[in-house]
């Protein structure tokens, strides 16, 4: 018996990733800043925030912050240092035994294998059954962050049934792969054929369809450029992914408005399930497709707009309008 025949079968319900806030754990006073800021998710961090030096300490600012509560419905995660690197277990094993009870999921940065998210699952598992914890609850995220990555994504993605996202770490991978560019997201100067990531982030986003799972988006380093931020996120959101790291509380707002339906594209959304649901219904005639307006629907319409409309509910919207069945 493996760790993962022990774990939950159904995966939780969709909860919105649409602004994933990085917070240093060294800094006692980001971390109690964050807890009032409207990110959808925080993740302390003790990787690339963290000095050295920093992270024993930060550890222990982790524990403390996650412990203290006031997180409200945010998602509460922690990112450890890369695998390849002598601190990840300490990391792992000092938050969740330390926290775990109140601690959403663990982030894996740079994951090159399926074995290394394996190795986290079996030790997460091996600590809740230690201190008594729900065994399967504390959830993985998996960040690809160079080439040997990408070209694993697949088997990545369904390494653990704890896996709940996958993540895009745009700086390391640019170094991996030589980028000529040291604007993390923009476009290297001198590719004018198209974007430079869309490989990347299609590559990303389907392996994550494939297993139901959330894709986010990398961060966007120029943190006062606000409509820089607009611009980059709209990519990834229109290809369909869920979230993006947010590295500053002014890109929180923006970050949640581009993740998110607008609400005519919710109203709508709504409005063709209801649709969709009479007419195929005895009452409106048991058919296959039907007219609303001049728009023609179906089961394929059926199925965007699943999509739409569970965005928009897991992020908070309310319906403005209803649908009428015709009079008879």
């Amino acid at each position: 018996m493996t760790a993962s025949d022990s774990l939950p079968a159904q995966p939780e319900p969709l909860r919105p990733r649409r602004s994933c806030l990085a917070v240093p754990g060294s800094n006692p006073r980001f971390l109690e800043k964050a807890k009032g800021l409207p990110a959808d998710q925080v993740f302390l961090d003790l990787e690339d925030a963290c000095a050295p030096l920093a992270k024993p300490g930060a550890r222990k600012n982790i524990v403390a912050a996650l412990n203290e509560g006031g997180w409200g419905n945010k998602i509460r995660v922690v990112r450890v240092n890369d695998l390849t690197t002598h601190w990840t277990y300490r990391d792992v094993i000092e938050v969740v035994e330390g926290a775990g009870a109140n601690l959403d999921a663990i982030m894996l940065p740079k994951v090159q294998s399926a074995a290394q998210v394996q190795w986290l699952e079996m030790t997460l598992t091996q600590i809740e059954k230690t201190v008594g914890l729900p065994v399967g609850r504390i959830g993985i995220e998996a960040q690809i962050e160079n080439a040997r990555g990408l070209l694993a994504i697949d088997e990545i993605a369904q390494a653990s049934p704890r896996i709940q996202t996958l993540i895009f770490g745009p700086a390391d991978f640019m170094a991996s792969i030589n980028m000529r560019s040291l604007v993390v997201g923009e476009q290297p100067p001198g590719y004018d054929v198209g974007d430079a990531y869309h490989h990347i982030l299609m590559s990303i986003l389907l392996a994550a369809r494939s297993h139901d799972l959330q894709a986010i988006d990398g961060p966007y380093l120029q943190i006062r450029d606000v409509d820089g931020f607009r611009r980059v996120a709209g990519r990834s959101a229109a290809l369909g992914f869920d979230g993006k790291w947010v590295l500053h509380p002014g890109q929180i707002d923006a970050a949640n408005e581009m993740f998110a339906p607008s609400q005519a594209d919710y109203d709508h959304a709504e409005l063709i399930l209801d649709a969709y649901d009479y007419y195929t219904s005895e009452a409106g005639g048991a058919k296959g497709s039907a007219m609303i307006g001049d728009e023609m629907i179906d089961e394929a319409s059926r199925k965007m707009a699943l999509v739409i409309a569970a965005k928009g509910r897991a992020a908070g919207l309310t319906r403005t309008s209803a649908f009428t069945p015709p009079e008879s």
